[in-house]
């Protein structure tokens, strides 16, 4: 066991070692990037009595990582699980257009609080907002950084120390345990639960009415659904309940969606501007899911409420930086044209992507995978996506995937994959190991060919 740990050099050795090497990277990377693979070595040795290795192998692994940028925690990956927003894996993919205005504004100064036509001081808040007029219909607008500050900075300008109405059916659960009810508690408004989880009736937001009401809330309920024995209080109904009584009604739209998705298989969803139409006051949503732009959250609606919010002290701490609005601006006039829209926002490509499509896909994908691997045991079998994000929780849509037989355990190869300097995720069930092929680019394929040629190579 000692004679294993006097294996694993000295930093001053790695040091030495990389100077007749043409990596273009500074000592104390170096130094940063061993001690890592130093202690990694250390915990393999204590751990597995039957690992050996020699020095050479750490020296190699350390080139490696160095080469490759394997010291960024922040890891690409390849997404096999026919999820097309993985909260887990990132949510949307930003269109080629809106990577290049990335690069563009990061690497320049801009305009971002500087009015150019007064050569003087602007506001970051007017970025952007003709543009969410013209697609939603709305008075005004103004983004923050995700759908939650959105819906606490609604209430926290509107209704402090007033109470908001909402039905208990909606009080959902998001991501990573936050809960809806809390962060609008925490917004300083009263909030009123009426109803039953399953069941509210308009009469149960009219019962509990009074002279301290501000808000009726309407909130998605994201990727929670009731079936059956089930009635909610509509939008529309609400805004009429609301008529001549000094009262709000506000809209947590969840994922949002400017396009009417029904056309390409999903279940139809109210989109902004039906909300904005209906008369509700303020609606919020989310950029990173069903928009498939960057996080962050946009709240469209009245300008004399908007107006009220951006004198809200505590806009500051939610605000969004330069990156956040060049990406969803250039994800925003792509919406201008559906047709080029469908093309270049991988998000609604990937939903609107048809069977026949799909499984041409995959279907080259077997046969690249076959050509270099004709023992292997895969097989072409019909499957279904998801939308993910919180988003039609109920909906499946048609897919291909294919699925493959481990060497051994199938957990074993999903590691594998996991793990490989590509990190494709995939699904395991039935022993078998699924790459679902709505989801995957195919400029991929040759990635995930050469790691299940290094799996299979024996």
């Amino acid at each position: 066991m000692t004679n294993k740990y006097r294996k694993i050099p000295q930093v001053n050795d790695v040091l030495t070692y990389f100077e007749s090497k043409n990596i273009e990277v500074s000592k104390e990377l170096v130094k940063y990037v061993s001690i890592s693979i130093f202690n990694n070595f250390r915990n393999e040795i204590k751990e597995n009595p039957d690992f050996d290795f020699e020095k050479e192998d750490i020296y190699r692994q350390i080139e490696t990582v160095l080469e490759k940028g394997d010291f960024y925690s922040f890891k690409t990956t390849i997404n096999a699980t026919g999820v097309v927003l993985h909260t887990n894996l990132g949510r949307a993919l930003l269109s080629k257009k809106a990577q290049e205005r990335l690069v563009q504004i990061s690497s320049s100064y801009s305009n971002l609080e500087y009015d150019l036509d007064q050569g003087q001081r602007g506001s970051r808040y007017k970025q952007l907002v003709d543009i969410i007029k013209t697609l939603t219909g709305a008075e005004d607008a103004i983004i923050v950084n995700n759908n939650a500050a959105a819906v606490f900075l609604m209430l926290n300008t509107l209704a402090y120390d007033k109470e908001t109405i909402v039905s208990r059916g909606e009080l959902v659960e998001i991501g990573d345990s936050f809960r809806v009810s809390e962060i609008m508690e925490r917004s300083g408004t009263r909030l009123i639960e009426v109803g039953a989880t399953n069941r509210t009736h308009l009469k149960d937001y009219t019962d509990h009415i009074n002279e301290n009401t501000k808000v009726l809330m309407k909130v998605h309920t994201s990727n929670f659904k009731v079936l059956g024995f089930h009635k909610e209080v509509s939008a529309p109904e609400l805004k009429d309940l609301a008529q001549g009584k000094d009262l709000l009604v506000l809209e947590d739209l969840g994922s949002g969606s400017l396009l009417d998705l029904s056309k390409y298989g999903l279940s139809q969803e109210r989109t902004v501007s039906k909300c904005l139409k209906e008369g509700i006051d303020l609606v919020s949503f989310s950029c990173d899911k069903l928009l498939g732009g960057p996080q962050g959250g946009i709240i469209v609606g009245r300008k004399d409420l908007i107006d009220q919010i951006k004198k809200n002290q505590l806009l500051r701490a939610f605000r969004v930086g330069k990156l956040t609005l060049a990406a969803l601006e250039a994800t925003l006039f792509e919406y201008l044209d559906e047709e080029e829209l469908i093309k270049n926002n991988p998000t609604i490509n990937m939903i609107a992507m048809t069977l026949e499509e799909i499984t041409a896909k995959a279907e080259d994908l077997r046969d690249q995978i076959l050509a270099q691997l004709p023992n292997i045991d895969l097989s072409l079998e019909d499957s279904y996506s998801l939308v993910g994000g919180g988003a039609y929780p109920e909906e499946k849509l048609p897919s291909k995937k294919l699925s493959l037989k481990a060497k051994d355990k199938a957990t074993d190869l999903e590691r594998f994959l996991r793990l490989s300097r590509y990190h494709i995720i995939t699904s395991v069930y039935d022993d078998q190991v699924h790459l679902d092929l709505r989801t995957i680019k195919r400029e991929d394929f040759p990635k995930i060919l050469s790691v299940l040629k290094e799996y299979y190579k024996d």
